[in-house]
């Protein structure tokens, strides 16, 4: 007997987002964690900024309370001046993943979704018509059925382990040890201090009185043994490398890590889907890693809801792999580069400082910006030259509805469907009838920003749910009903009465 339409295993941040997007798009979802807890522990401290306009648009971040943006931008440490950019790159800084996962979590408890503590899972068993999970629980061991499962599990994925989905990459060559730390005072190194050696320490403040200290050193071990690092270690590391005195901290929790990276083979094997660092393993960099799930968590949601309500066009579910793996393999490409320049030795500084003159030229920092924000990120989504098409719809571009009121595009896509915003006669409104549960159709004007440049023409535009441009007027070669039924598949006919 199924127990849920999805499954997903793992309740860091990619799996409490992806879950209440499931939950948005009508399917019934269940979250399982081995933890019968939550860690507390922060691995990432914020997000980039594709990653808060997701967030923005579902709206996770008015929970968050208050956080700062990044006005600096860089990559692999080499800084470049954000502001010279059109449009604004920065990133969240200095949140902690707790405070991150608690937004989520209360999220999913409006929504209605369960997070089932305590459940390692042990073993996966597809059958026709849907996946069989297998887990140690609290009461023992037990078996639940779904129609699909998802692991977002982390980079030693159980759930892609018992799938058989490989995941080459490169093995670790040097560690860093984390501690987060209160009772003491020290000058804060947000992006880094590079030291002799290919030596870094890293101090990011993240709440009163509490500290995040990172230690990159190449003599630490590149495979630590999970658990076995204590406190004295970070301390007698700290202290090797800047001379300052843990005395008296008080650690919150300590983490060692090396820096291996892997990259599934399949982002999707069957009913079973993986997200998050169990697709796509980075090293630590600047949370590259939980911006990427959370991305993922977006693209997969709607079009995994879709498909067990039904609704899904052919082909649909399958668009996930196909799009977000060459950004996984893209991913472990940049997170490698500037890892090097980030912790390589003294020679890298030529390296680094003809990095800083290019990046001084706005073209350069748009790409490289591009890259650290995922505003950079487009998908094929057949032929066309419109500027926007495959790149993310702008969140804060405003629209003047019929009724006078302004509304915000970010805003408009809180529902979780897609959207269609038209400023003519409404002839495209009519291609959408029928869709009134996966498209939301606006008529109105855009508003024009002060003092901005003048925007291309867009007489009518289609948002896919996760915010991406999948079709506009004038632009696409392809028709609007042609890209309805790509993304949105066959109306719904009313049905006479009686019938």
């Amino acid at each position: 007997m199924k127990t849920a339409d999805v499954i997903v295993v793992g309740a860091g941040p990619v799996g409490l987002f992806l879950a209440g997007e499931l939950r948005l798009g009508g399917a019934d979802v269940v979250v399982y964690d081995r933890l019968p807890a939550p860690s507390g522990e922060s691995r990432a401290l914020g997000f980039n900024r594709r990653a808060a306009e997701t967030l923005g648009a579902r709206g996770v971040l008015d929970r968050l309370g208050e956080f700062r943006w990044g006005p600096m931008g860089h990559f692999g440490g080499v800084r470049f001046d954000l502001g010279m950019l059109d449009e604004d790159h920065s990133g969240v800084l200095g949140l902690s993943q707790a405070r991150t996962e608690d937004a989520l979590a209360g999220r999913l408890a409006d929504l209605g979704v369960p997070v089932l503590r305590g459940r390692d899972v042990t073993g996966l068993r597809e059958t026709p018509d849907g996946v069989v999970v297998a887990y140690d629980g609290p009461d023992g061991p037990g078996e639940e059925t779904a129609s699909y499962v998802v692991g977002c599990d982390g980079a030693d994925s159980t759930v892609r382990a018992l799938a058989g989905i490989a995941a080459p990459g490169w093995e670790a060559t040097r560690g860093m040890y984390t501690a987060e730390v209160t009772g003491v005072a020290l000058r804060p190194r947000p992006i880094g201090e590079r030291l002799p050696g290919g030596c870094m320490v890293v101090c990011t403040p993240v709440g009163p009185g509490r500290l995040r200290i990172v230690v990159h050193d190449p003599s630490l071990p590149a495979r630590p043994a999970p658990g076995a690092l204590t406190f004295a270690e970070v301390a007698a590391a700290w202290q090797r490398l800047t001379g300052e005195s843990l005395d008296g901290a008080e650690p919150q929790w300590v983490w060692a890590t090396g820096n291996s990276s892997a990259l599934a083979e399949e982002f999707r094997r069957g009913r079973v889907l993986l997200a998050g660092d169990a697709a796509h393993e980075i090293p630590p960099l600047a949370a590259w890693g939980l911006s990427a799930g959370l991305q993922d968590a977006a693209n997969l949601g709607w079009k995994l809801a879709a498909t067990v309500r039904g609704w899904a066009p052919e082909g649909l579910l399958d668009t996930y792999h196909a799009e977000r793996h060459p950004v996984g393999a893209e991913l472990l490409r940049n997170a490698r580069a500037a890892q090097k320049v980030y912790l390589g030795d003294d020679a890298m500084d030529p390296i680094r400082e003809v990095m800083g003159e290019l990046l001084a030229h706005k073209d350069a920092a748009e790409q490289a910006a591009g890259i650290v924000s995922g505003l950079g990120i487009r998908y094929a989504f057949g032929g066309g030259d419109h500027p926007l098409l495959g790149l993310r719809m702008p969140p804060h571009r405003e629209l003047t509805l019929a009724d006078g009121t302004v509304a915000r595009v970010g805003d408009l896509l809180r529902s979780g469907r897609g959207l269609l915003v038209t400023t003519g006669d409404g002839a495209e409104a009519a291609l959408a009838e029928g869709l009134a549960d996966r498209v939301d159709v606006l008529a109105g004007t855009w508003v024009a920003a002060p003092d901005a440049a003048p925007s291309p023409a867009l007489d009518a535009v289609l948002v896919r749910p996760d915010g991406y441009v999948a079709w506009t007027s004038p632009g696409s070669t392809e028709g609007l009903a042609e890209a309805l039924g790509r993304w949105f598949g066959t109306a719904r006919v009313p049905q006479p009465a009686g019938r």
